[in-house]
């Protein structure tokens, strides 16, 4: 089962990006769904906004923008 966040291509992203679940370290829970929370944020900046002023998501936080640095 995916998780929200950094799940798939996992080798474009940021070393900058981050996302609260990457500390979580509990086990799931059958039939307790996952929060899917997409709360993430720039190490840089600590602002949902990258240096560039854009929005720090896993989607946009890839080699396309000039303060990208790869994991």
């Amino acid at each position: 089962m995916e998780q929200p966040g950094l799940t798939e291509m996992d080798d474009d992203r940021c070393q900058f990006l981050r996302w609260k679940g990457m500390w979580v370290t509990s086990i799931p829970t059958p039939g307790v769904p996952r929060s899917n929370d997409r709360a993430f944020w720039c190490h840089k900046t600590q602002t949902c906004l990258g240096p560039d002023g854009q929005v720090a998501d896993e989607y946009e936080c890839s080699a396309h923008r000039r303060c990208y640095r790869p994991l």
